[in-house]
């Protein structure tokens, strides 16, 4: 696989436990990785560095959307063609990063879809297939697993689907930016992993992610 101008980005809070890991993985397949330690309290930046890739930090924690787009920002500036989203804690097998990356010969924009099973837990895939019901009604957007972070998607159309939620809504609005746009699509098969099952979304974050995609539609989100 050309490694040239393909990019992981990876927002991180406080995961200094597993960066090391990850990284380690994700090195295999691209050379190009742009950390982003989003005010965490720990040493994950402190670890990162050690695994010579670039380290971006927020003196706050600002959440995970602005962590993601200040990585994608930065690859972007740097010449990247091709973008792969990450998360830290290692629900993400670095495997996969190939399939993304052929796929997106294909089509702008690459979703990771888990199967839904007794590893992911149950109030996380009620408040999945919700959403996923949302999303398909109001952007005609027919996704699997619309709440996976493990993304990927060409520069070209960074600017339609550039996000300005701060927090978890940022992997709804960018479909919703897609779809009001149109951009390609396809989704790729994943592993379901789940390190720590109370980690990542609240019932309160899926109930403001609906209200979202609601406010987007009613104003036309562009």
């Amino acid at each position: 696989m050309s490694e040239e101008n393909v990019w992981a980005v990876i927002p991180a809070y406080n995961e200094e436990k597993n960066i090391r890991d990850v990284l380690k993985e994700v090195k295999h397949y691209v050379s190009n990785v742009v950390v982003v330690d989003d005010g965490g309290k720990d040493r994950t930046t402190e670890v990162a560095k050690k695994e010579d890739v670039t380290v971006l930090r927020h003196v706050l924690n600002l959440g995970k959307g602005s962590a993601m787009k200040t990585g994608c920002d930065y690859a972007i500036n740097q010449g990247a063609t091709k973008i792969i989203l990450l998360d830290a804690d290692g629900q993400h097998d670095p495997k996969y990063i190939p399939d993304f990356v052929k796929t997106l010969d294909e089509v702008d924009l690459v979703f990771g879809t888990r199967t839904f099973t007794k590893d992911m837990p149950l109030l996380f895939r009620f408040g999945n297939a919700f959403i996923t019901t949302i999303l398909k009604m109001f952007y005609h957007y027919n996704l699997k697993d619309t709440q996976s972070g493990y993304r990927g998607f060409n520069k070209k159309v960074y600017d339609k689907i550039r996000w300005r939620s701060t927090s978890y809504s940022v992997e709804s609005e960018m479909i919703a930016r897609a779809g009001n746009n149109r951009v390609s699509f396809k989704e790729v098969p994943i592993s379901t992993i789940y390190n720590d099952r109370y980690k990542g979304t609240t019932p309160i974050d899926g109930v403001k992610i609906v209200f979202n995609l609601i406010k987007w539609k009613i104003f036309n989100l562009r």
